[in-house]
């Protein structure tokens, strides 16, 4: 059976399509647009550190932004303490960006690992004065438990490092994860470095995906919009299809049962 109507359901929103993306790195804000396009996605972050969100005289990213089609989902990206990342959540709900905020509280400059306590600390605070607080984390399954009983509305653990590319690498943890955590989404947020990488945290039951450097910087940024739109969508097919179980020997294709010898 093909689901028709599976929607993504965060807070008081429904979406259509499971891939988030972002607007840094791209090659210009034209290409940027294009690549939101092609990308299917309807929640794009931007970060509230490095958008102009008060000269109106001058060009700003927000320009190329569709929000009649593309919900806008502020960010704290380099932010490395809970109160820096409050105001700047702040200032994008006073701007009129929103008052959803995918909250990042960066713990590490090297790695960009988060600080976990200062993100639990930003997410009550944020939770309190109205916000929809969606918490960049790790893939720790306790840390995940605390944001959601300080109020967060999803969580996003990462995959890989920030911007590494290199996929999803702790698939253990994103499974436990998957499945002792059913009171808010799961997106999995930053590492994805092509389609593959996409399908698999899709397949793995995840709600969602977060990605931007996968696309800014491929080749063909555009392209690879598209390719992993498919890979969103096709990887959550698989997951509600139920694949086979895996098996250790050979099982024919054409059962014998049945055939005259």
């Amino acid at each position: 059976m093909i689901v028709m109507a599976d929607v993504l359901r965060i807070a008081d929103r429904d979406f259509s399509s499971r891939l988030f993306v972002g607007t840094g790195k791209y090659r210009s804000f034209h290409e940027m647009a294009r690549c939101h396009a092609a990308s299917g996605a309807e929640v794009v972050t931007v970060a509230v550190r490095r958008v102009n969100l008060t000269d109106k005289s001058k060009e700003s990213l927000l320009d190329y932004i569709d929000r009649s089609k593309i919900f806008i989902l502020p960010n704290t990206a380099g932010c490395y303490s809970a109160d820096e990342a409050i105001r700047a959540a702040r200032l994008g709900r006073e701007v009129g960006l929103s008052n959803w905020v995918k909250l990042e509280v960066i713990g590490d400059e090297k790695t960009l690992f988060p600080d976990n306590e200062g993100l639990l600390e930003a997410t009550r605070v944020l939770v309190r004065e109205g916000f929809v607080v969606l918490p960049y984390t790790n893939d720790d399954l306790v840390n995940a438990r605390k944001l959601i009983d300080a109020g967060a509305a999803a969580v996003m653990p990462l995959g890989a490092p920030i911007g590494s590319g290199l996929g999803v690498q702790n698939i253990t943890n994103l499974r436990i994860l998957r499945e002792s955590i059913t009171a808010v989404p799961l997106i999995v947020d930053a590492g994805v470095g092509t389609a593959s990488d996409a399908t698999i945290a899709m397949e793995l039951g995840f709600d969602g995906v977060l990605m931007n450097t996968a696309i800014a910087e491929a080749q063909d940024a555009e392209q690879m919009a598209l390719a992993m739109k498919h890979a969103v969508e096709a990887g959550r097919h698989a997951f509600l299809a139920g694949r086979m179980p895996k098996k250790l020997y050979a099982a024919a294709s054409s059962p014998m049962t049945g055939v005259v010898r």
